[in-house]
């Protein structure tokens, strides 16, 4: 087993232009490949997809992509998100062309671009983040952060690898997942809740391991279904394909959008002050109820943000979250708690729902319907005010088919969908090894924003309103029907790296293989990585630092008791503008109240 070491700090100043990464001479050439075309070609297919739903004016709508970005993985990870990005900065403009395009021909012309390394850094953006210089790498963070992680599954090594890969007595690969209280999952494998002082990281999946193989992949199966708990058996993609619920998704768009209600009119955007001298925003007036937590969802809502929106960000007082996702996940964003089981913290809520334009669901299919909130209610309430809502939820296994119910995660999703298996091969292990980084979360994240977009496009041209859906097993499935990188250039990526990226295995933490990919990433495009790990410009104020970056941008967070850096928006637009209105701040941070 591998041990790693914190990433090295980057020393290079502020760079406001990338330095393209360099592949050594090879003894024969390699065959030729163009990750700029690869991402066009993506790109391409997805804005001329007629099942996926965008607006007519998205589609004629130009991307320009620049720059080359690696990472230590065969997926056509930046390709694929930097597509997405493309996607999304085109229905973006398509609003901008309805609302403010009637009088501004520069509006109407808008011009999107894409940088592939920006929109790489978008994948692992909580890693790039920091409070004062402490990165969620860094146990000295722990001092900016509040405490949410209310029962210790993150912040106890034993508990926290109850999410982990482990072997079966059928010689299968199991990923257990305790969620954000481990103990259930722990005590169902036969083994203690606590442990405490143990933390020797060898001992720990030693023990969990041992305890995991005396049972075959189909009775953890079991044990998971009558536990209700988010775990899977590692499959490769063809024995994923080959289930009633792969052949289902593999059929479907990357989301879906449906119709709640369609008796509602045609919703006016807000009106917003005209020559202020500052250029405007595509979702300036629109609110935002965010109900989510730890990536995928928050990341929708974060995106909503860059444009403008005003979003709410809602958790209850005992759930847990993972503290240092909130420094980057909750950029942009408003947060307070809210008890939904309590009629107080419901009338509150209730309130809220009445003047919301976008919902925003990322946690277990059917959580708020049980609580008395089904996309239904939201569609009654917009007939009632004569006004439509958008709805957007995500989960892990998609809201169609046998395994819709499911729990699950990140990890989950890639152990399901067959990109863990894929990506272990790719490293020359027969065995399954999750992939660096919760890219599937990011991926997720802007789906879901694209999403939600284009059904607030709709709503203001059709009226009307719109349930999207998505998930991160949809996010696998998009990724890996790109393909992957030919294997002689493959193989020379991967020998470009640290070799302590391919001596990661199956039983190896995301930490861990997030630490180690991270760092070798670092060490091989120091350029792209100085503004995320250098103290270059801190001298400089907000506002001079974020008029010199290329990727990152910085901010006073008073609920963070420091300065914050955090990952700029990707997208760019030459005439309307992506912004945060405001710096992160911890949940529960503000009133239950619109601005």
């Amino acid at each position: 087993m591998t041990t790693s070491t914190s990433p090295a700090a980057a020393t290079a100043s502020i760079s406001t232009a990338a330095t393209a990464a360099t592949i050594p001479p090879s003894p024969s050439p390699l065959p030729r490949y163009s990750l700029l075309a690869t991402t066009r070609t993506i790109f391409d297919g997805l804005i001329a997809d007629p099942a996926i739903p965008i607006p007519a004016a998205a589609r004629a709508k130009a991307a320009v992509f620049d720059s080359l970005p690696i990472l230590p993985c065969v997926f056509k990870e930046c390709e694929t998100v930097a597509a997405l990005k493309g996607v999304e900065g085109a229905v973006a403009a398509a609003i901008a062309e309805d609302r403010y395009g009637a009088d501004d021909a520069a509006v109407r012309n808008d011009a999107v671009s894409i940088d592939l390394q920006h929109a790489t850094m978008f994948l692992f953006m909580a890693y790039l983040a920091s409070v004062d210089g402490y990165t969620k790498l860094q146990p000295e963070v722990k001092k900016k952060l509040v405490d949410t992680d209310f029962y210790a599954a993150q912040s106890d090594p034993y508990r926290r690898m109850s999410a982990n890969l482990y072997r079966t007595k059928d010689n299968k690969f199991f990923h257990i997942h305790g969620s954000l209280d481990a103990s259930t999952t722990l005590e169902m494998i036969g083994l203690p809740s606590h442990i405490p002082g143990f933390t020797d990281y060898d001992a720990i999946i030693s023990k969990i391991e041992g305890a995991v193989i005396r049972y075959t992949a189909a009775e953890l199966e079991a044990m998971n279904a009558e536990h209700k708990q988010a775990g899977v058996t590692a499959l490769p993609r063809d024995e994923f394909l080959a289930t009633p619920h792969g052949a289902l998704l593999a059929g479907l768009p990357i989301w879906e959008s449906t119709s709640l209600e369609s008796t509602t009119p045609p919703t006016a955007w807000p009106s917003t002050p005209s020559n202020t001298g500052q250029p405007r925003q595509i979702l300036d007036g629109i609110k935002v109820l965010e109900l989510c937590r730890i990536i995928a969802g928050p990341t929708i809502a974060r995106i909503l943000a860059e444009y403008g929106a005003d979003v709410l960000k809602v958790t209850g007082p005992n759930l847990s979250d993972v503290p240092f996702f909130q420094v980057d996940g909750n950029m942009g964003k408003r947060t307070c708690t809210l008890d939904l089981k309590s009629p107080h913290g419901r009338a509150i809520f209730e309130k809220l729902v009445a003047d919301a334009d976008v919902i925003v669901d990322g946690y277990r299919t059917g959580a708020f319907a049980r609580l008395g909130y089904p996309p239904s209610y939201f569609a009654s309430v917009a007939k009632a005010r004569g006004r439509g809502f958008v709805y957007v939820s995500e989960n892990c296994f998609g809201f169609k088919g046998e395994w819709a119910h499911r729990p699950g995660w990140q990890q989950i999703a890639d152990c399901v969908s067959g990109l863990a298996w894929a990506h272990g091969t790719s490293m020359g292990h027969n065995e399954p090894v999750i992939p660096p980084f919760p890219m599937s979360d990011y991926g997720t994240g802007c789906i879901g924003a694209v999403a939600a977009l284009a059904a607030l496009h709709d709503r203001a041209t059709k009226g009307g309103s719109y349930w999207a859906t998505t998930s991160l097993v949809q996010y696998d499935i998009l990724l890996m029907n790109q393909g992957f990188y030919p294997n002689s250039l493959w193989h020379r990526i991967r020998d470009m790296h640290d070799p302590a990226v391919r001596e990661l295995h199956y039983y190896d933490s995301v930490d861990r293989i997030s630490a180690t990919a991270l760092q070798s990433c670092i060490k091989l495009r120091p350029d792209v990585f100085a503004e995320a790990f250098s103290t270059a410009g801190d001298e400089l104020s907000d506002e001079e630092y974020n008029a010199k970056s290329r990727y990152m941008e910085k901010h006073a967070a008073p609920g963070f008791n420091g300065t914050i850096k955090v990952l700029k928006p990707v997208v760019h637009m030459t005439s309307a503008a992506n912004a945060f209105k405001h710096a992160s701040r911890p949940n529960g941070y503000d009133e239950p109240v619109w601005l």
